[in-house]
């Protein structure tokens, strides 16, 4: 059998004769590569200027916010070993017609003090800053960290719960401030970056981009259009600034999704030209008042919604499940099953459009909306209403009787036995809110109100609409009926 084999041969010209047509091929063959990471690196490193720039500039304007309330609760005893049997309302009612204790057995009122954190950002040179409402909207004092300075108490000019938008103020005099973008030129894909004070942490700031816009059904508001972004957002981070790459605020950072309660990427931010709408009119007037349309619950029109309805798949628009009665929707021929597919000549497509643009307009104002009925297009012409308070859309109580410090329920057959009032008609007080004027006169829980100035009311909706015309006289007569007495009760209605 024939064995092949070679010498090696060992000379190192040799090797470097091989190698060198073979290490230029290499080189030649990378050299786009090379040039194509430097160039990368270049442009990694010009976008970190720019954030450096960007955060130098902005963070003097960006302040830390501690917002206290006084918490003044009432412990009961646990008397009852597996827990409480029914507590239909509130620790005081359960107590007076339940536990049947005496005065000497309650617990005494106790008081803490509750203090959030978070971030805001001056946007006037006086000092007026933008945060969230839900972050001082209920505090008791509002306190400003700017830089190293101590801590400025601010005043709480005024407040928006419908957008979560609040302005607050603080004494100075050519005071950095941040410049507002326009919100609706930001696009997906952007850089962002976040500045605020994360878990007590000032002036932190991270990156990222614009994941989405146009967010909403979360119901942290009424009226929502969040944009999405994966900058790193954490607790305390609520009431800071998103900037885009101009430095300008494009949002309002506002809440996160998380699993762990940290960021998970998943942040969303309130668009700065929602906000500008809101500060405007609480720096004119201290309040905010919307247009209103009064259709209740529209819902954005889906494929399958089309289908049934015997329209094209692909058709956008908004289903009106129901028009509130004598609204401006109702005075201008708006009816159930309309589908507005335009309003003012732009198009519609999501329910939240609707209730934004309408909600951006003054009461008063007409607008032209097309709807499609019955397979046809029709057009309306509707003067806006004022927008109610959420409370009272939602059928709750007016904000009148939370100033008088009432709340009231309708009286079920169920309790109208348990508490004696068989026969009778009325509203049950449910709560009243210690210190009130209500407490202070002396009406309390689990008592019924059976007229409102000599007029019998039979169920909530009767008692609001007689409180809220009562308002006009400045003041209300209650016939009430206790335990043991039926007598009058005059409260001292509060002024618009």
């Amino acid at each position: 059998m024939q064995t092949l084999s070679f010498k090696q041969n060992k000379s190192p010209l040799r090797y470097f004769a091989i190698s060198l047509p073979l290490v230029l091929l290499i080189l030649i063959t990378l050299q786009p590569a090379f040039a194509e990471d430097a160039n990368s690196v270049e442009t990694l490193r010009q976008i970190g200027k720019t954030f450096t720039k960007i955060a130098k500039k902005a963070s003097p304007a960006v302040v830390g916010i501690k917002a206290e309330k006084t918490i003044i609760y009432y412990p009961t005893i646990p008397d009852w070993p597996f827990g409480e049997p029914f507590d239909p309302f509130e620790d005081d009612f359960f107590d007076r017609f339940f536990r049947r204790r005496s005065p000497r057995e309650r617990s005494p009122q106790r008081k803490y003090q509750q203090v959030a954190q978070g971030s805001g950002f001056i946007i006037s040179p006086d000092g007026y800053i933008l945060t969230s409402n839900h972050l001082v909207g209920e505090a008791d004092k509002v306190t400003v960290k700017l830089g190293e300075d101590p801590d400025i108490e601010a005043k709480v000019v005024g407040r928006d719960p419908d957008s979560d938008v609040a302005v607050i103020k603080i004494e100075g005099n050519d005071l950095a401030y941040l410049e507002l973008a326009d919100s609706d030129a930001l696009e997906v894909g952007e850089w962002v970056l976040a500045i605020g004070n994360p878990f007590g942490l000032s002036h932190t700031v991270t990156a990222g981009i614009v994941s989405a816009k146009g967010r909403s059904g979360f119901r942290l508001a009424t009226y929502e259009d969040f944009i999405q972004t994966d900058a790193a957002i954490n607790p305390g981070n609520s009431g800071g600034p998103l900037l885009n790459l101009d430095g300008k605020v494009a949002g309002i950072n506002t809440f996160i999704i998380s699993r762990s309660g940290g960021n998970m990427g998943i942040g969303f931010a309130i668009p700065i030209n929602m906000a500008k709408v809101v500060y405007k009119q609480i720096i004119k007037s201290g309040a905010v008042v919307r247009g209103f349309l009064g259709v209740a619950n529209p819902q954005t029109l889906t494929p399958e919604m089309a289908a049934v309805l015997g329209l094209e798949e692909d058709t956008k628009g908004v289903l009106i499940p129901h028009v509130i009665e004598d609204s401006a929707a109702d005075k201008a021929g708006l009816k159930h099953n309309d589908i507005i597919v335009e309003l003012n000549g732009q198009p519609l497509e999501k329910a939240s459009e609707l209730l934004n643009r309408i909600a951006a307009l003054k009461p008063g104002t007409k607008v032209k909306i097309v709807v499609l009925r019955d397979g046809e297009r029709k057009t309306l012409t509707v003067k806006l209403g004022k927008r109610p308070p959420a409370k009272e859309l939602a059928g709750g109580q007016p904000e009148t009787l939370e100033q008088l410090g009432l709340t009231v329920k309708d009286l079920t057959d169920d309790l109208a036995e348990r508490l004696g009032y068989e026969g009778l008609t009325g509203v049950l007080v449910s709560r009243v809110e210690p210190g009130s004027q209500a407490a202070r006169e002396g009406i309390t829980a689990g008592t019924l109100i059976m007229e409102v100035n000599q007029t019998q009311v039979k169920n909530t909706k009767e008692f609001n609409k007689a409180i809220e015309k009562a308002k006009e006289k400045g003041s209300v007569l209650l016939l009430i009926r206790g335990e043991d007495y039926t007598r009058f009760f005059v409260l001292k209605l509060p002024e618009e």
